[in-house]
């Protein structure tokens, strides 16, 4: 990684990547809230990426920002490492997947390349974190991931879990004690048009468990 980005420039460009993988455009209002920082000092940011040599994002006022190929590559660099930090914290430290966040946070930005790929080498060369979220590679380039919010399953439809896309310890505790973990295979038993809320089985487990929007929005399966 280029050494003129910075721990701060690493987290902005990691932050517009995860407001851009939908295909939208990443507002000042949604980073500010991310960051936690003031919508001005997020602009004035922006303007700097933008104005960069290479550019790394394009920035339209009132339109949003998005990646250039280089904000990109900046942007998968770092996450690269936080997904692979987490893995190792997990599979090798004994970590649970609900405390590596903070930890991988500190770490993406200080490991060199050579400890990322002896990390990777030691680990398997993994395609997913613990919390099934895919790795990019060591070329930089994010695997292709078809998995659907589980909020979009209705009554009858089977699916696996591929991934939980939320950092809240609380939320991920709560989800590995009924279950709701990467690979475990679910049926919608009953869905709520009034509330959203969706009735499920998890394959090898006795009781079905009602789940809110507040929870399905974050757990995407694959049908």
């Amino acid at each position: 990684m280029p050494e003129a980005i910075t721990q701060s420039i690493q987290d902005y460009l990691k932050h517009i990547y995860e407001l851009n993988e939908n295909g939208g455009s990443a507002s000042t209002n949604d980073l500010a809230a991310r960051l936690n920082i003031a919508p001005a000092s997020v602009t004035g940011m922006l303007q700097k990426l933008a104005n960069a040599k290479p550019a790394l994002v394009i920035y339209k006022k009132h339109q949003g920002v998005k990646l250039t190929k280089s904000g990109e590559k900046a942007a998968l660099e770092v996450i690269r490492h936080h997904r692979l930090l987490e893995t190792f914290l997990v599979n090798t430290l004994g970590y649970t997947w609900d405390e590596v966040h903070c930890e991988a946070d500190k770490l993406e930005h200080v490991i060199s390349e050579d400890f990322e790929a002896r990390m990777a080498e030691a680990l398997g060369h993994p395609t997913r974190d613990p919390h099934g979220e895919p790795i990019p590679t060591a070329d930089l380039t994010m695997p292709a991931d078809s998995s659907c919010p589980l909020a979009s399953l209705r009554t009858d439809e089977t699916a696996t879990v591929r991934k939980v896309v939320d950092d809240d310890p609380a939320l991920l505790r709560h989800l590995r004690e009924i279950g709701v973990i990467p690979d475990a295979k679910i049926t919608v038993k009953n869905y709520s048009a009034f509330d959203g809320n969706l009735t499920i089985k998890v394959e090898g487990q006795r009781s079905n468990i009602v789940l809110g929007s507040a929870i399905t929005n974050h757990v995407y399966v694959e049908k």
